[in-house]
């Protein structure tokens, strides 16, 4: 047991958390006369560490989920969800959402035709709700700053949310609030090719070129934000406002994250430098989700394929659901 615990935990902190990239920049740094114990210096070291350690692993990590993803094509997904009926549709709708690097945006066509093609509208909002909150490289990623039980916690509930958030719009009954031009379109199947193992390894490198592009900037102004906060806000600022103790922390850092349009991978810098300021570890998550899944572009992009109703119920069973998340996070001491 004390030998897999070792292992796990240089797993942990070497490979995903990337230590030694951390103390060889640090090296570097200095070698250059920049003192890294100042605010300077450790605004600079946080920023080459994050910035290269998240590209290292997003580029890894999309690499990896793309070549998986190349064996579930939209028409082969479909199918395979068609086949499940009930809570099992839903759960299975939120398993897939996990092997889909998006972000809120990029799963809504994926949405739509799902919808079209005659599924249940509470599995395609499982689908919709797990897709950007909850895929494998928010699990490695959050892994690499928070642990392994962190990261997977964050997994379940939010698969949780994402089963109980489709299956509750099931039940509600609202077909008839899909825009007509999605409920008329006609399904048109059409069978993807079969891939080689060469196919299959392209799609997987175009797919780290195209994503690492698009989320470069976002990266970047994450990783600017959160050196700021590592080295220039106090940390009882951040404590007297964030705080676990603090109950509006929750609703507010959910409300704040909304507006904004980025996905995990820019937010994981913010949370890392709120949690060592102190921030509660369930208001960063709430913040987190609140970006990823309810996204201010993503709702207008959503506005344009359902009724205002259904996009209502849709944001207030998501917004309860992460606020509930993060009070009980708050709650778990660390």
């Amino acid at each position: 047991m004390e030998t897999i615990r070792t292992v796990w935990f240089f797993i942990q902190n070497q490979i995903l958390g990337m230590k030694w990239l951390n103390r060889l920049i640090r090296q570097l740094l200095e070698g250059l006369g920049l003192n890294t114990s100042s605010r300077l210096g450790g605004a600079v070291l946080f920023f080459l560490y994050d910035m290269v350690k998240i590209l290292i692993l997003l580029s890894v990590l999309i690499f990896c989920i793309s070549y998986i993803q190349s064996f579930f094509p939209p028409d082969r997904t479909k199918k395979i969800i068609g086949r499940f009926h009930g809570l099992g549709a839903n759960i299975l709708a939120a398993l897939l959402g996990t092997v889909t690097p998006f972000c809120s945006c990029s799963s809504i066509p994926l949405f739509i035709g799902f919808t079209s093609a005659g599924l249940p509208l509470g599995v395609t909002f499982s689908f919709l709700i797990s897709s950007p909150l909850v895929d494998l490289g928010s699990l490695i990623l959050l892994t690499s700053v928070f642990g392994g039980k962190v990261a997977l916690a964050y997994v379940v509930v939010g698969l949780v949310l994402a089963v109980m958030g489709g299956t509750l719009i099931e039940h509600l009954h609202l077909d008839n609030e899909v825009e007509d031009f999605i409920r008329g379109a006609k399904s048109v199947d059409l069978a993807s090719p079969e891939l080689s193992t060469s196919d299959r390894l392209e799609y997987a490198r175009d797919q780290v070129l195209f994503t690492v592009k698009k989320v470069a900037p976002y990266l970047l102004a994450g990783v600017l934000v959160g050196a700021a906060i590592h080295n220039f806000i106090p940390q009882n600022f951040v404590e007297g406002l964030l705080g676990a103790d603090k109950w509006y922390s929750v609703p507010l850092a959910t409300l704040i994250g909304i507006p904004m349009y980025a996905d995990i991978f820019g937010t994981i810098p913010v949370a890392e430098s709120l949690f060592a300021k102190g921030a509660g570890l369930g208001t960063i998550l709430s913040f987190m989700m609140g970006v990823t899944a309810l996204s201010l572009p993503s709702l207008i992009m959503l506005h344009k394929a359902v009724k205002p109703k259904l996009l209502f119920v849709f944001f207030t069973i998501v917004t309860i659901g992460i606020i509930l998340i993060g009070f009980s996070f708050n709650l778990i001491p660390l």
